[in-house]
């Protein structure tokens, strides 16, 4: 992902830079991405007309053309190139598109759809819709399977009768299955999820950082909240608001270690953080929490460009929805999200502290 992200993150170079003939044809030698839909090129040797990016092998200086549209290029006499589809939208939407289709298809089957189906049901290769849909959400058909019926779960959870009941409107087969996924699908059993935690042990610490006190909390699973704040006890109430009838276990010698960890990844983004986190949300904000885990440090996207690589290319306001439900600051870096003019809009933990996360990835 990071390469592709690397691409997106770099702000589109503006129209001005194409506007001569030399800066076009230097575009089209690069098969520069930034120029698709500012400019097409025609090859009067062939008789056909291209985007600035295509793969073909390429033509004379003298051979070529350039264009302010594809009307003008067809008004022109020129024909669409068959391997970079000029007249079509550009393959970033076409595949996004494509994606959408199958996640609607997993959303609406009460069972999930296994590979082949999908891949038949959007009309291209398993092959090529298994690496497509990976290199868009950042997860698998599968994963994203798996989460869209843990969502389910988690819902039926709260309104069916019976745990049994829950299960099977959820799509699982078997409540054996269930029950041998339900850590990885809940991170507590289903009882306890039900019961607003009760019974799971949940432990946590509270440290200090350059950006406030951080609270650092996990389960069995992993760490499920780094929570950001001026005040302590507001941490605190916040980490008893998600969990009312888990057991918090504070003050244990050993987790400060975890605690330094994240405060080390906090101070140094670029690093990382190495230690399993134990993400919990519905389906799509899975997707958009994968995604920003591509995101490098130094770089940015906007709503638009991460609804584009999540799949949901008119979803920049659910995608804002889904960095505002992120409960694992820093970790999941939805810091690194900004407005698509590149100034900062608001942040679940203060716009004062993501200028600061920008400021400091920027070496600045």
């Amino acid at each position: 992902m990071e390469s592709e992200m690397g691409k997106t993150a770099n702000k589109v170079i503006p129209q001005a830079a194409y506007q001569g003939d030399e800066q076009r044809w230097a575009a089209v030698r690069q098969r520069d991405g930034g120029a698709d839909e500012v400019f097409w090129y025609s090859v009067r040797s062939t008789g056909v007309y291209c985007r600035p990016s295509c793969g073909a092998r390429p033509a004379l200086r003298k051979n070529v053309d350039f264009h302010d549209s594809r009307e003008a290029a067809e008004q022109a006499g020129f024909r669409p190139c068959l391997r970079c589809k000029p007249d079509q939208p550009p393959l970033a939407e076409r595949q996004a598109a494509i994606v959408a289709q199958a996640c609607r298809l997993i959303d609406e089957a009460e069972q999930a759809p296994d590979l082949d189906a999908l891949a038949a049901a959007v009309g291209v290769s398993r092959f090529h819709f298994h690496r497509m849909f990976k290199a868009v959400t950042g997860i698998t058909p599968k994963a994203y399977a798996n989460a869209q019926r843990a969502r389910r779960m988690q819902a039926g959870l709260a309104q069916e009768a019976s745990v049994t009941d829950a299960i099977y409107a959820a799509g699982f087969n078997s409540s054996g299955r269930f029950y041998a996924q339900s850590p990885a699908v809940l991170g507590m059993t289903p009882t306890a999820f039900r019961s607003g935690g009760r019974g799971a042990q949940i432990r946590f610490a509270i440290g200090a950082c350059s950006l406030g006190a951080i609270l650092v909390a996990s389960t069995e699973q992993g760490i499920c909240a780094i929570l950001i704040d001026d005040d302590p006890d507001v941490l605190v109430r916040d980490l008893q608001d998600r969990f009312p009838k888990a057991e918090l276990i504070g003050a244990e010698p050993e987790y400060e270690q975890v605690v330094s960890r994240v405060v080390g990844m906090v101070e140094r983004p670029e690093l990382g953080l190495d230690l399993p986190l134990d993400v919990r949300g519905t389906a799509f904000q899975q997707r958009v929490w994968q995604v920003l885990r591509g995101i490098p440090a130094g770089r940015t996207v906007s709503y638009a460009e991460l609804a584009q690589l999540v799949g949901s290319p008119k979803g920049a306001r659910a995608v804002a929805g889904a960095c505002a439900a992120n409960a694992l600051a820093v970790a999941i870096p939805c810091h690194r999200v900004v407005r698509n003019d590149g100034s900062i809009s608001g942040y679940r933990w203060g716009v004062d502290r993501k200028a600061a996360l920008l400021d400091r990835e920027a070496g600045k």
